[in-house]
């Protein structure tokens, strides 16, 4: 579903319209760019007077730049990379080196306050969406395990107490793509409840053509909604449910050897066509009581999914390999943080307030994985002259735990912040680990662990504030990747150890201009033990595992600059470089991958864009938008085999738009660049090259109009 949000954020505006102000007649409005607000460390603040790493991608860039997906997010926020494959429930991001597996991820997404616990859920289209933050290095001191890497933290907009708004939109574009999206927002009772409702549909052809039968393979369909109810019973009170559903009916992977894909990178050859479907229901309450002296909030959430893929396995036009793939999981959060109130913090000293929070977090998450690969007859081995169903994995995985955690920020003089926290963690996991064939060709392995892991994430930060506008910070943290058991692996690796990272980074921010430019700068070292990788299972195809491979080293730079050069015109840019690498001893797989770099990392990173609007009558706005983004060269996998090299992307947009009408045109990949962004290593009796990968997605051109108002 792309180009949706465009036409779905109610009263989308046009890009740079973030920077309006209301002023009165006669008066002209100061040139500066917007406060940008977050909850990157739970309570509401300023981006610019916080001591971490956060890039906020607000409604009107999403809208602006027709974002839709996190990937296209990512862009905007310095070593941020989203290892997407064709079926949209894989979708792995990247910070500064640390990545992630599927089952247990380094970098937690959280829409509106609820943590989504696997990546399958994470990768949702961004439907009524107010905000969009990358929380770069360890956040484990306040949101626990698996934060080690960093958070995306996603808010929805919120229904309007006051007045009513309405938005229809028909994005089109090539590849057959149709989208259709409405939403409705407004008052049931004004001032006390609010309402609002999303919808969209969205299809369109595969990119890629199985030359045997002609069909497209990497087609997509879905329709996604959300629901929302505000109430807000007093002054004080405050409560909301955000109800969010999604029926994707996808293709299979465009998958192929990585030689081919190269060759000829919109083609392959297969005897079947597989398909890939998700469901997903997910139900949010957040109470929020906020008073003059303290603040009470409750964050319940409940997430409900199943996916089911089918696929030619051996990636051929013969019929060898074919699997099955069911997963569904239910999970349950509860959190509840008290914290002191913005207007009223506690007080050491006369001169010294504190602020502060605390709180609770409890869950529990419920997995089951049946996948069947099926064999046809001579394929597992010359000596099996029959078909053969192997069943690996057959599993199920239970997992609870909670977390306790403090936080506190004293302020010196108006000039220095020390900020220091640390979170308890302790979660235990079960899990029933089951691997056969039908019929019985050779013994099964069932394996039933079960084990607890604990865990203490520190954090400290000092922040001395130079001038109003301009703050230079230093933090140190411990990030931690909770341990668990693998649904399917060889035998020996159904468990591994968690992984833990020293982070230390520095920084400045800044404003300049009277607010007209901010210039932000990080640099970072990472140090982490007990590296979890994600690896193929060279005994199952397309089937991954997570092992420990050692220490490893992750150092940096990052800089993003935003400048209004006027009212109208807005330029931006973010630029990160990264070189991460194995240390001595390392292991992956009895292999010495030390000196290797960590696969999926390019050494750099860089968006350069600007925006620009202008009104040619009192009711019409004409704008237009563009940026590239390159990305530098990384390598595919541990033992750095096969990578891609360097590369580009560039996006154009322009439109206008009246007071209730408007009109764009947009083309995204414009010079049309051949890449691969995704490959991992695969039987070479398969696949020649020892790896397959699928292409980055083509030259896609297009235009949306829509009614709001």
């Amino acid at each position: 579903m792309q180009r949706i949000l465009a036409v779905l954020v109610f009263g989308a505006s046009i890009p740079v319209a973030a920077g309006a102000q209301n002023v009165a007649p006669g008066q002209v409005a100061p040139i500066q760019l917007p406060t940008v607000v977050v909850t990157a460390q739970k309570e509401p603040a300023d981006v610019q007077r916080l001591p971490v790493s956060v890039t906020a991608v607000g409604r009107e860039t999403l809208a602006g730049a027709g974002v839709t997906v996190l990937r296209e997010a990512g862009i905007y926020a310095p070593n941020v990379q989203f290892t997407d494959f064709t079926a949209r429930k894989l979708s792995n991001p990247r910070f500064r080196g640390i990545g992630s597996s599927p089952a247990n991820p380094a970098i937690t997404t959280y829409f509106d306050g609820v943590p989504q616990l696997h990546s399958s859920t994470s990768s949702l289209d961004l439907l009524d969406v107010e905000q969009v933050e990358f929380v770069r290095g360890p956040q484990s001191a306040l949101f626990g395990r698996n934060t080690l890497a960093g958070v995306v933290n996603v808010t929805s907009a919120r229904p309007s107490l006051t007045d009513w708004s309405y938005s229809l939109g028909a994005p089109l574009s090539n590849f057959d793509s149709r989208q259709l999206g409405a939403s409705v927002s407004g008052p049931l009772a004004s001032g006390r409840v609010g309402v609002s409702g999303a919808i969209a549909y969205g299809r369109r052809d595969g990119f890629t053509r199985n030359v045997v039968t002609g069909h497209d393979v990497d087609r997509r369909s879905a329709f996604l909604g959300k629901g929302q109810v505000l109430w807000t019973p007093s002054s004080v009170w405050e409560t909301r449910l955000i109800v969010t559903g999604e029926r994707a009916r996808d293709g299979d992977y465009a998958l192929n050897d990585l030689g081919a894909v190269r060759r000829n990178p919109f083609e392959v050859a297969r005897d079947f066509e597989g398909h890939t479907d998700r469901d997903l229901v997910g139900t949010t309450i957040l109470v929020r009581r906020a008073d003059s002296r303290l603040t009470v909030s409750s964050t319940t959430g409940v997430v409900n999914w199943k996916t089911v893929d089918e696929t030619d396995l051996d990636y051929t036009a013969l019929p060898l390999l074919r699997r099955h793939n069911s997963e569904e999981s239910v999970q349950v959060t509860q959190e509840v943080r008290v914290a002191s109130a913005a207007a009223a913090p506690y007080r050491l000293l006369d001169e010294v307030p504190l602020r502060w929070q605390a709180g609770v977090f409890l869950f529990t998450q419920n997995y089951d994985q049946d996948a069947v690969t099926g064999f046809s007859p001579f394929v597992l081995s010359p000596l099996v002259p029959l078909a053969v169903s192997q069943h690996a994995p057959l599993s199920a995985l239970d997992d609870a735990g909670f977390g306790l955690y403090g936080q506190g920020t004293a302020t010196f003089a108006d000039t220095l912040e020390v900020t220091v926290g640390a979170r308890f963690d302790r979660e235990h996991k079960e899990a029933s680990l089951n691997t056969f064939f039908a019929p019985p060709i050779a013994p099964g392995r069932l394996v039933e662990p079960e084990e607890s892991f604990s865990n203490v994430s520190p954090q400290v930060a000092v922040a001395l504030r130079l001038q109003p506008n301009r703050m230079v910070y230093a933090a140190v943290a411990r990030g931690f990747k909770a341990g668990g058991f693998n649904a399917a692996s060889p035998a020996g690796f159904e468990a591994y150890g968690e992984e833990h990272t020293w982070n230390v980074e520095g920084g400045v921010k800044t404003a300049w201009l009277g607010g007209r430019l901010t210039a932000n700068a990080a640099v970072f070292r990472i140090d982490w033990d007990d590296l979890q990788l994600n690896l193929p299972d060279p005994l199952v195809p397309a089937q991954f595992f997570i092992a420990n491979a050692g220490r490893a080293v992750s150092k940096g730079a990052e800089f993003e600059v935003n400048a209004r050069v006027r009212p109208g015109i807005d330029l931006f840019s973010a630029i990160g470089f990264t070189g991460a690498t194995f240390k001595a001893r390392s292991v992956s797989s009895g292999v010495v991958v030390a000196g290797s770099e960590i696969p999926n990392t390019p050494d750099y990173t860089a968006t350069f864009g600007g925006a620009v609007s202008r009104a040619v009558r009192a009711d019409t706005t004409l704008y237009g938008r563009a940026e590239v983004t390159f990305y530098g060269a990384f390598q595919y996998d541990d033992l750095n085999r096969a990578g891609q090299n360097a590369y580009s992307l560039a996006t154009f947009r322009a439109g206008a738009r009246g007071r209730t009408v408007f009109g764009e045109a947009w083309v995204r990949n414009a010079f049309d660049t051949r890449y691969v962004p995704v490959a991992f290593a695969y039987d070479p009796r398969l696949a020649p090259s020892g790896f397959i990968g699928e292409p980055g997605a083509p030259r896609t051109f297009g235009m949306s109009v829509g009614v709001g108002f």
